[in-house]
């Protein structure tokens, strides 16, 4: 599968068989993202979590596209009521099969919430994700601290990538990130969640360098992609 960093969190998955996974389309307000939000026609659109940040231009993209949106429960039932008509709710430890692969929702130590009408609106546990294709094990986090528990998620999954937040502040830093990486023991760690706002500026590249040699790390330039 090819896989494209869009800045913040925000991936793009092709699988061999053309299927397109969009992730945390933060892509409106977002000086750092170089995709165009009428331009995107994913056939699954995942969401983490329940933050502006995340759960971005979902709504606009799964109405023109018609694509499935996999998020937890509670966020589902919120963008239902948002007019999003085709919903997969999963919640933590669950596994769902799909034309593609499966998805394996993750713990994640963050926020999950919105405001609406000067209220706050929790939106369920936030989560990461083992997203499994043709053999292929990608993890992507989420927003999310440190945990030791992401031991067992690279155990459970050999993992060929695997994308980290370093921007501090709000999540993992980058010394943080750099244990979850010797956790995980993923063939590549890419980071993201860095540079969209001043609170959270890192070098990715001084990132990748702090990491133990064993570990393969690499920098996704916005638009850049990989295949795995």
């Amino acid at each position: 599968m090819k896989v494209s960093f869009h800045g913040q969190s925000c991936i793009k998955v092709v699988t061999e068989k053309g299927i397109t996974i969009l992730v945390d389309p933060f892509i409106s307000g977002n000086a750092k993202c170089d995709l165009v939000v009428a331009e995107e026609n994913p056939d699954y659109i995942i969401v983490t979590h329940g933050h502006d940040d995340h759960v971005g231009d979902t709504v606009a993209i799964a109405q023109q596209s018609g694509a499935t949106v996999i998020a937890n429960m509670e966020l589902a039932t919120f963008l239902s009521m948002q007019g999003v008509e085709n919903l997969a709710p999963l919640h933590i430890g669950g596994k769902r099969p799909f034309d593609f692969g499966t998805v394996k929702l993750t713990q994640a130590f963050h926020g999950s919430s919105t405001v609406q009408d000067g209220k706050i609106i929790n939106l369920g546990l936030p989560t990461g994700f083992v997203l499994s294709v043709d053999g292929k094990h990608l993890y992507h986090s989420g927003d999310t601290g440190l945990f030791s528990d992401m031991k067992l998620i690279g155990q459970l999954n050999p993992l060929d990538i695997a994308f980290l937040p370093i921007g501090d502040n709000f999540t993992m830093g980058p010394e943080d990130a750099a244990i979850a990486a010797e956790f995980l023991q993923a063939k590549v760690v890419v980071p993201m969640h860095y540079n969209t706002f001043p609170l959270i500026a890192q070098d990715p590249h001084a990132f990748v360098a702090s990491l133990n040699p064993e570990l393969r790390g690499k920098v996704l330039e916005i638009g850049e992609s990989m295949t795995i």
